[in-house]
């Protein structure tokens, strides 16, 4: 049995064609022969916004993780800058 390739669309294309589905414009089956896709594909890709449309809104996690991790960086740094001024204090009077 000899499969189809499977074809990738970017995410610009894949939002653009939901926008006409849920502006009302055009139907799925519309949007999907003007862009030459399946009808199922557009479906599956309304449903995905509408089911995890408010995770659009959510802060990313990765954001998220990479903002606490900044934040335990500078404050690591800020340590070792105090740490170094009282080295050099402490040689510079017993030096």
């Amino acid at each position: 049995m000899v499969r189809a390739k499977r074809r990738t669309y970017s995410p610009k294309l894949k939002f653009q064609a939901v926008m006409e589905v849920l502006t009302g414009s055009k139907t799925v089956g519309q949007v999907a022969r003007a862009y030459g896709l399946h009808a199922n594909s557009v479906g599956l890709w309304r449903k995905t916004v509408l089911e995890r449309g408010p995770e659009l809104f959510a802060q990313d996690s990765t954001v998220a993780d990479y903002e606490r991790r900044i934040s335990e960086l500078e404050r690591l740094l800020g340590q070792k800058e105090v740490e170094i001024a009282l080295l050099k204090n402490f040689l510079g009077q017993h030096g």
